[in-house]
């Protein structure tokens, strides 16, 4: 099956000479040219690519903000800039936009086919210094951590029986487990419905699992 690939370029010796040399490679399909963004996520529709090559200097709306539109409306589409300047702060921006890498226009002709195809299994080429660039900033955005567990002042006695009854374990099934009487059992159910401040046993394993008590 062809890998449906589409070229956004604004030059169109740079689109030509592209397209010309992905045309030697026989699982590849050009599925279109354009040489402007205006109406970008149409012209995804229409030519329904696999891969995008988007040009980061495009006349009028960029190629970042054109990969915005593109990845909002087609997440599963993958999208590779290509650039003149390694070191240009758009590249960064094109990759926190959801580009999944890119390539220097003067490395078309011996590195795309390449670029290509280690996008084709999961790799997103970049250098160093770029993906440098995007580990530090996912490293510097806070994070939503989950909310700390609430201590209830649950023994470790009361702990293991409550982890035995959001097992599953009848009160005899949970004293024949821990060694310890039926009665005992009870009474450390008891404890354990007073300090988690609940009425039943589906409301004390609910709460058991919703809040990690155990």
């Amino acid at each position: 099956m062809s890998l449906r690939i589409a070229i956004f370029d604004d030059n169109k010796n740079v689109c030509d000479s592209i397209t010309m040399l992905l045309q030697t490679e026989p699982s590849f399909d050009v599925a279109g040219t354009f040489s402007n963004v205006f109406d970008c996520v149409n012209d995804v529709i229409d030519c329904k690519p696999d891969i995008i090559l988007m040009d980061i200097e495009m006349p009028g709306m960029t190629g970042i903000e054109a990969v915005q539109l593109i990845k909002k409306a087609f997440p599963q589409v993958v999208i590779l800039m290509q650039t003149v300047f390694e070191d240009d702060d758009r590249v960064f921006d094109s990759i926190c936009a959801g580009a999944s890498g890119y390539i220097l226009k003067n490395h078309l002709n011996t590195k795309l086919i390449e670029a290509i195809k280690e996008l084709q299994f999961g790799g997103s080429p970049m250098s160093p210094s770029i993906a440098r660039k995007v580990l530090n900033k996912l490293q510097q955005t806070p994070s939503i951590r989950p909310a700390p567990v609430p201590d209830y002042q649950l023994t470790p006695r009361e702990k293991e029986v409550l982890t035995c009854l959001v097992n599953g374990l009848s009160y005899k099934m949970i004293g024949a487990d821990l060694d310890i009487s039926y009665e005992t059992v009870r009474s450390h159910v008891k404890k354990i419905y007073e300090k988690l401040h609940v009425a039943s046993l589906t409301e004390m394993v609910a709460k058991a699992i919703n809040q990690r008590i155990v």
